[in-house]
């Protein structure tokens, strides 16, 4: 693409957009490209922030960067590059650990995850990959260590994920230079780059 599909929203004056700024100032450092998009109709973006909000919530035991990481592994699967960089800088500001983001696509074989963080992104890749790939293995190695609110978590983070892949590849929506320098360091040596989402 030689350019987005829409532009950002950059209405300075409306204050409500101003205030979704202010949250991913926050939790991002800077807001996301794709949330200014959405704000051409506000109602997708405030129903977007509160189901991101609720999924992101933390109420078991699967962590902040646990949720960030599932998303990293799930944008993958779906072959999304800016929500891979946007969910490993996530996971990072959230607490993994640097040997965590370094073996992110080693998680199956590496020592940085516990079994019980290595069944989660097991099926978080096995429910992003289409066709579905979840089975009786991937599922019963789920169940095994995780309750079933948490698989409801666990869930809720590729399914919102799956709905930002499909929204930001398909509008091409132009990269951050915060996102962008978190692929850079922690993902290009896997392959990643901007792809699409560079203008």
């Amino acid at each position: 693409m030689n350019r987005p599909l829409v532009h950002p929203s950059s209405d300075t004056n409306d204050s409500e957009l101003q205030k979704l700024i202010e949250f991913y100032n926050e939790t991002l450092g800077f807001c996301p490209n794709s949330v200014k998009t959405m704000f051409h109709r506000p109602q997708i973006a405030y129903a977007f922030i509160e189901l991101n909000k609720a999924v992101m919530r933390n109420e078991g035991s699967v962590t902040s960067s646990l949720k960030r990481m599932i998303a990293t592994i799930s944008s993958h699967a779906a072959g999304c590059r800016y929500c891979q960089a946007h969910a490993i800088r996530a996971a990072e500001r959230y607490g993994a650990s640097a040997y965590q983001l370094e073996q992110i696509w080693e998680f199956e074989t590496s020592s940085a995850f516990t079994e019980k963080e290595k069944a989660a992104l097991s099926f978080a890749f096995h429910s992003s990959t289409i066709p579905n790939s979840v089975d009786d293995h991937v599922s019963e190695r789920l169940r095994k260590y995780w309750s079933e609110g948490e698989i409801v978590e666990i869930l809720g983070v590729v399914s919102l994920f799956g709905f930002l892949n499909r929204w930001n590849d398909s509008m091409g929506t132009e990269i951050e230079a915060g996102a962008a320098e978190s692929g850079e360091v922690l993902l290009a040596k896997s392959g990643w780059s901007a792809g699409k989402h560079q203008y």
